[in-house]
């Protein structure tokens, strides 16, 4: 799915369902809430994005364990999970965060070139713990903004998926 079609069809789900998001962006350094911005009314139901592009900002901001960022490291499951439980722990109207990490290269280490983590989380109904999940996207442009877009794609599709049943693994 293109970027613009991404945008269309989470705006259309947020509007029907009523939920609020915010994300918590890295490696698309605030391109999926500035996309997502260019729909009239969304701010309704887009609460905002924590660009949160260096390690330190990602603790600062969102509550990301140091010692997740050092060893697997800011491109993982675990710290896309963080990342997406600390932006919806610090946004009390939003009903779900989405979050993602990268690497987007040039220069990405071979294992991680064009991998990226998009973390879940769903404040639960009962005030108890956020239900959270990871899915993992490997991009398959090469071009750097290509690659963002990709990206901002994919996190705006699994929002999508996030205000279905389908999305929900759990």
């Amino acid at each position: 799915m293109d970027l613009s079609a991404a945008v269309q069809a989470a705006a259309e789900q947020l509007q029907r369902t009523r939920r609020r998001v915010v994300f918590a962006e890295s490696c698309t350094a605030g391109l999926v809430s500035a996309e997502l911005a260019t729909v009239p009314g969304i701010s309704e139901f887009h609460c905002g994005s924590f660009v949160t592009y260096r390690n330190r900002s990602k603790q600062d901001w969102l509550g990301v364990s140091a010692s997740l960022l050092h060893a697997p490291g800011p491109v993982s499951e675990q710290v896309a999970r963080q990342m997406a439980t600390g932006a919806l722990a610090r946004t009390t109207e939003a009903n779900l965060a989405l979050s993602v990490t990268g690497h987007l290269g040039p220069h990405a280490p071979q294992p991680l070139d064009g991998l990226v983590f998009i973390g879940i989380a769903r404040r639960a109904d009962d005030d108890g713990a956020p239900h959270t999940w990871v899915r993992r996207h490997q991009l398959t442009s090469s071009a750097r903004d290509q690659r963002q877009a990709e990206a901002a794609a994919s996190v705006l599709s699994e929002l999508v998926g996030a205000l279905t049943a389908s999305g929900d693994p759990g």
